[in-house]
């Protein structure tokens, strides 16, 4: 015990005399510790929170629409095997006309049951009350539409139903499962002042939409265990009479598909970077106690000398790696849980939950815990079993000084003449040569953390130049209830500031190869369309074939064919026909999964006149009241979509998320250079000591010497900075694989200047880690360094 005590006060010494080391060994270590709690604390949260909202609200398993069923056909619906509970309802799209907003809005319109609350997708009251069921000009709206347009219940708002101007009283304010993740037609992002979700009673729904004994939308839930598909299979059958467009599971209803996205974002965020962190935390560990057990060989040979067992000189160093292993460790669990409670309740504000339930098991901190002290037991065990097996007299005795043969980097360094500082750094460079492999590994990562961070900017610009410029380059879209005759297009010329007009055609299907299948919308346009065209990810623009459709890569691997394979069209939309098709070509898009045909073919196809879904305009901008104006009296519209209102709040939105990551990741970067720069550093230092002295004693300036010790860490940072390119782009394209899904795929796509921010940041970190560790050659004693034995 008296031993052990002994050993414990050394410990502690040697912690407290290596602080700045362990330090920086720490805050590395905290990273991926931190990340990982972060990660899983948001996917934690996220993942309860929405499973939590979705039971206590009665969230549907089955969604599906049609045109106008009658309401008698709901008994046998609910005869389908499996089926516990299916509500009908009245949906659809209304043009409001807002107090004090110029542009058009859109709303989403829902019915509520006459008997009380819904039985599904149950809306959750957060101010006022629900409107009278007998009530027709009473509506609830959801929360963030409200807010964002700075609505109170007994405000008013006009709504254009189905021709008439109706001027609807706010009665209170809510949120839906069902709109977690609120996207208006046409719409890449939420816009909640511009759309919002009405609640109406069902006779006034009805009513305004001739659904009187009808319904055009309905939910369902299903019995555990229930296969799904045959479910979907006998709606389909019963709907296809009355217009039906295909059931659809809660996997594909667009705000759960949205939210599930995130949360395989953040999974394979928690996969891909904890470890660099913890590689780079072992390799640290081991440079640090690999150059205490050489500098202590003395302590350790007195220490055997006297008793101590191997056991006991191994453990004492590993308890050296331990502690500083526990230090990350607690940095790691107080950021992580901060920062995951922060950001989880930056992401319920952004997906419109009602609540947030946060709460992190034990089980991640023990994961983190326990990787973190094999991390540091890993990088120690190497020097601490060193120690262990060195004999007492070896021990007492200076190390044999390392024999070093001449290689032909000698000679060609000695003919080169370079100046004696220069030659000093580059033969300790190429002497050590893993010592020198595994720091630049170690910095290389830092600058892969930042190219990978600043990949997203890269991406989101491209996306952006796609959808936005290069795609789509109207100023607004029409969208209507139902097709309409492509003539009527000539009408639509008379309104207020359009220059351009172009029809495009939608039709909902399902493209089958074989037992694989996929439900996807076909975009058909004339080969000559200019605002509304596809354009693929090199920016080439491509026109349907006459007898071919062109398929989105992601589609393509889906349904697991290539160019010149034919696919099964089978129609929800029109004559509801099937089809064998070519598929022409496949291209990268990046939002939706895309089908493509030539518009005078489906209309062949289909035998029908020239027809259209949405018209695409460009408007002038100083006609554009005028224009807006117009559109609320339209009694054929359903629905706009702003272009330019789109992609600036696709812009506010992803910058917004994109600063607070990349500031995170800055962070991280910064501290993994710190650990690598300042411990090289202080190693070289104390290995070097007796050298820089002796040419302080020689004559050497300060500023020589300086050199010796700043350039050399500086050398490996600049060496570095290729590696963590090529690091940096394999960890962006496993991100970019990773966020794939069938809403969008992230393109990959660095920018040089990507590459050079980047190392500018670590170069900088670097020479100021540096410089610290050069602040003790003045204070260096040349004396106490000569009287050295090394």
């Amino acid at each position: 015990m008296v031993g052990l005590h002994a050993l414990d006060k050394k410990l502690l010494r040697d912690f407290k005399r290596l602080w700045t080391q362990a330090l920086a060994i720490a805050l590395v270590l905290a990273c991926g510790v931190m990340i990982l709690l972060t990660a899983f604390g948001m996917y934690r949260a996220l993942e309860e929170t929405r499973a939590a909202y979705y039971e206590r609200n009665r969230f549907a398993d089955i969604f599906a629409s049609t045109r106008r069923a009658p309401l008698t056909l709901m008994p046998e619906i609910e005869e389908i095997p499996g089926i516990l509970v299916a509500e009908p309802r009245v949906s659809g799209l209304v043009i409001l006309d807002l107090p004090n907003r110029v542009e058009t809005a859109v709303g989403q319109v829902l019915s509520l049951p006459a008997s009380g609350e819904p039985r599904l997708n149950v809306p959750l009251l957060r101010s006022g009350r629900a409107p009278d069921p007998e009530a027709p000009d009473e509506i609830m709206v959801n929360e963030p539409f409200a807010e964002a347009n700075g609505y109170v219940p007994g405000d008013t708002i006009e709504a254009n139903l189905n021709g008439r101007k109706r001027t609807l009283t706010i009665t209170g304010t809510a949120l839906s499962p069902e709109f977690i993740y609120t996207l208006g037609p046409g719409a890449m992002m939420p816009d909640n002042e511009g759309f919002g979700i009405l609640w109406m009673p069902e006779r006034a729904a009805a009513a305004a939409f001739d659904m009187t004994g009808a319904f055009n939308d309905l939910s369902l839930t299903v019995a555990a265990g229930t296969e799904k598909k045959e479910v979907l299979d006998r709606l389909d059958a019963l709907l296809e009479p009355y217009g039906g467009i295909g059931a659809q599971t809660r996997e594909t209803q667009q705000s759960h598909a949205f939210v599930d996205g995130e949360l395989k974002q953040l999974r394979t965020m928690s996969m891909i970077l904890p470890p660099i962190f913890f590689a780079i935390s072992a390799f640290l560990v081991n440079m640090v106690i690999g150059r205490i057990v050489t500098l202590e060989r003395e302590e350790i040979g007195l220490l055997k000398a006297i008793g101590y067992s191997d056991i006991e000189i191994c453990v004492h160093y590993l308890m050296l790696a331990a502690l500083t292993a526990v230090l990350g460790i607690l940095i790691g669990w107080a950021v992580g849980a901060y920062l995951g409670a922060g950001l989880a309740r930056l992401y319920a504000r952004f997906f419109d939950f009602p609540y947030l339930i946060f709460r992190v098991p034990v089980a991640p901190y023990a994961l983190s815990g326990l990787l973190g002290l094999a991390t540091a037991a890993l990088g120690a065990i190497r020097a601490a079993l060193a120690a262990a097996r060195m004999e007492p007299a070896v021990a007492m005795q200076p190390p044999a000084p390392p024999r070093f043969s001449r290689s032909l980097f000698d000679r060609l360094l000695t003919a080169l003449r370079p100046s004696q500082p220069v030659m000093m750094i580059l033969r300790s460079l190429a002497r050590w040569p893993v010592r020198t492999a595994l720091s630049i590994l170690g910095i290389g990562f830092s600058v892969s953390i930042l190219v990978s961070s600043y990949f997203f900017d890269d991406a989101m610009d491209k996306m952006m130049d796609t959808a936005f410029y290069q795609s789509n380059r109207q100023d607004a879209v029409l969208i209507f209830p139902h097709d309409i005759p492509e003539t009527a297009l000539e009408d639509l010329r008379t309104l207020p500031g359009v220059m351009q007009i172009e029809g495009q055609q939608f039709d909902v299907a399902v493209l089958r190869n074989g037992h694989l299948e996929k439900r996807v919308s076909i975009e058909a346009r004339r080969s000559d369309t200019d605002l509304s065209r596809v354009v693929d990810g090199k920016g080439g623009v491509l026109s349907a074939p006459k007898e071919g459709i062109i398929l989105a890569d992601r589609l393509a691997r889906q349904l697991n064919v290539i160019p010149g394979d034919t696919v099964q069209v089978d129609f929800l939309t029109g004559r509801r026909e099937s089809f064998d098709i070519v598929v022409s070509d496949t291209i990268e898009t990046y939002i939706g999964l895309g089908a493509y045909m030539d518009a005078e073919t489906l209309n062949r196809m289909f035998r029908q006149a020239p027809r259209t879904s949405v018209a695409n305009v460009t408007v002038d901008e100083a006609a554009l009241p005028a224009f807006h104006a117009a559109l609320k009296e339209m009694p054929t519209l359903s629905g706009t979509v702003m272009l330019n209102d789109m992609r600036q709040s696709f812009e506010d939105t992803i910058n917004e998320n994109v600063v607070i990551m990349q500031t995170i990741y800055i962070t991280v970067a910064a501290l993994i250079t710190i650990g690598v720069t300042y411990n090289g550093a202080r190693i070289h230092l104390s290995e070097r000591a007796r050298e820089l002295a002796s040419l302080r004693i020689l004559g050497f300036t300060r500023a020589e010497v300086s050199f010796i010790l700043v350039g050399e860490s500086m050398i490996i940072a600049i060496l570095a900075q290729p590696v963590g390119w090529l690091i940096g782009m394999g960890i962006a394209a496993a991100l970019a694989l990773g966020f794939e899904s069938d809403l969008y795929a992230i393109p990959f796509v660095i920018q040089p200047a990507t590459f050079a921010r980047a190392s500018l940041i670590v170069l900088a970190t670097a020479l100021a880690s540096a410089l610290v560790v050069r602040r003790r050659l003045d204070t260096l004693d040349l004396v106490a360094v000569m009287k050295t034995r090394e």
